[in-house]
Parts: structure tokens; sequence; C-alpha cells
């Protein structure tokens, strides 16, 4: 299999440009935005890994900063769920201006903080988002949306990680559409423990490719 082809982005949302990483395989079968976590950013070796699964699977892979170096020194700007989800929206309508993406069927995979930003904009039926992918994620931080979101929606949360996992069994309640809860064995918040983040990234590729692909 040839390598995806990469490009260097820089990504126009209101008053700011963005950097980001665009991951494009042979004839892709989808695309996945990914919605980093607080103290995160594209270059997250994490992210970048779960990437790599999903490049062998066919899909595509768009990851981006979703604050400037000087917002992300604002602490408040790392937990303010609007606006993250905001520049989020406003990529995923830009990825429509891109011929090679904008046929794409769209997935979102986020973490910790990123998985609230992607599962609000994910309510916003006008951007098509089909399936979402949270890691460790706070769903709860969305809370009121949860209702809308009829993109199929994996919550991802170590087994050891027992005040996330509690917070996404509740958000999985309110979530409006198909949805589903897994648990990988042994592992904390961050994945560092051996094995446990290949396991999450073969959960998360498993899903996108089943409410991707067309022959998923």
């Amino acid at each position: 299999m040839h390598p995806p082809t990469i490009t260097e982005l820089t990504l126009p949302v209101t008053g700011r440009a963005l950097p980001g990483t665009l991951a494009v395989p042979e004839q892709p079968v989808g695309l996945v935005v990914f919605a980093h976590g607080s103290g995160s950013s594209r270059t997250s070796p994490r992210n970048r890994y779960v990437a790599g699964l999903l490049h062998h699977a066919g899909l595509a892979t768009l990851l981006f900063d979703l604050l400037t170096e000087d917002e992300e020194s604002e602490r408040g700007n790392v937990f303010d769920i609007e606006l993250l989800a905001g520049r989020l929206a406003e990529v995923l309508t830009w990825r429509r201006t891109r011929p090679e993406l904008a046929d794409l069927p769209l997935g979102l995979f986020g973490a910790s903080t990123g998985a609230a930003a992607a599962l609000w904009a994910a309510a916003d039926g006008d951007l098509g988002v089909r399936a979402v992918v949270s890691r460790g994620g706070r769903p709860d931080l969305a809370a009121a949306l949860l209702p809308g979101v009829r993109a199929a929606t994996l919550l991802i949360v170590g087994g050891l990680d027992t005040a996330v996992l509690a917070l996404n069994q509740e958000a999985a309640a309110e979530l409006g559409g198909e949805h589903a809860v897994a648990v990988v064995p042994g592992a904390t918040h961050l994945f560092e423990e051996p094995g446990t983040l290949h396991h999450a990234g073969e959960l998360a590729r498993d899903w996108l490719l089943r409410h991707l692909s067309p022959t998923g």
C-alpha cells in the first residue's frame, strides 16, 4: 500500500489562520477530521498514531490546531467548547471547497475536550457528519446538544479512567442516534499503557469504516 499524500495547510477561520495536516490515501473511502483535547495540538503523537491506523484502512484524515499559540495560553479558551466547535464547523464547511474532500463521507474523532467540540458540531445536521468517535472524551461538556446528535457515536474510555467513564455512560444515554460505549481494559485517561492506544485505535477504525465506507 502506498503511503498517503501529506499536505500542510493553513485553514481559514473567522479572524484566524490555523495550521493543519491533511493525509489522503489512494482512493479514500471517507474523511475523518480530528479535534484534539486540552494541552494538545495537531502534532499529538496519540492522535497521529490513530490517524496512521485510519490511513491503512483507506480513510483520509485532517488534523489541525483548534487554537493559536496565543489563545492556548489562556486556559479558558481550552474549555470554551462553543469556540472550539465553531472553529471545527468552519473547517468542515471549508472542506467542501476541496474537490478531493467534498464528496467523502465525513467522520469526526475527538479526544478530551475535543470530543465535546466534535459532538457539538455533529449536532448541526447541515455539516453532514455521519460518525463520531470520542477517545477519553468529555461529552458531558456538550450535554445540551447530545439529543440532537444523529451521527453514529462511539465513546471509547479507559477502564481505569473511572470518573470519565461515568460521565461517558451518562452522556451516552442522552445521545439521539446510534451509539455505544467501549471500555479498554487497563487503560487510564491518556491510554499510555502498553497496547491500550492500539486497542482504542482499532475500535475507532472499525466504527468509522462501518459508518463511512460504502461496504462497511
